[in-house]
């Protein structure tokens, strides 16, 4: 026997093909294996929970299906708003962060240039302090000169 003979095919009620083969002796269960209807091989299996619904009518002038619609814009504007906000919070705070940067910066070359000033007054007033200091030995105390003077 060959294995097409020994295999039946059944349509489920969602459109998709089931092929069943026959258990092997050695005790293992059957799994069945889904196939596409449609000959060009593009049809998808629906799962379960969305069967119900794509079967099922709706009648668009109940009122039913028109509070799940009413529902569904006010939950659609809410959520575009919402992103809307989101993007407009971002935007000012990049406007923010950009103005704060540049105040950053102009202080760090103001006190860079203070900075610079403070090392010049301070190497000038080192040099005149060297200057003004005689090296250790050849200055004479006050002490010595009085008591080698008596």
């Amino acid at each position: 026997m060959s294995k097409t003979s020994q295999q039946h095919t059944t349509t489920d009620p969602n459109g998709v093909s089931v092929i069943h083969t026959p258990a092997h002796t050695s005790g293992l269960q059957q799994v069945p294996q889904l196939v596409p209807v449609s000959p060009g091989g593009g049809g998808k299996a629906v799962p379960p929970s969305k069967q119900g619904k794509k079967n099922s009518f709706v009648d668009r002038n109940s009122d039913e299906y028109r509070q799940r619609r009413e529902r569904n814009n006010m939950a659609v504007k809410k959520s575009r708003l919402k992103s809307k906000q989101k993007a407009q919070d971002t935007l000012q705070r990049v406007n923010q962060l950009k103005e704060e940067n540049e105040r950053l910066e102009a202080k760090i070359k103001l006190l860079t240039k203070e900075l610079s000033v403070l090392k010049d007054l301070f190497l000038e007033h080192a040099h005149s302090f060297a200057d003004n200091v005689q090296p250790v030995g050849t200055e004479t105390t006050p002490t010595n000169a009085e008591s080698s003077g008596q």
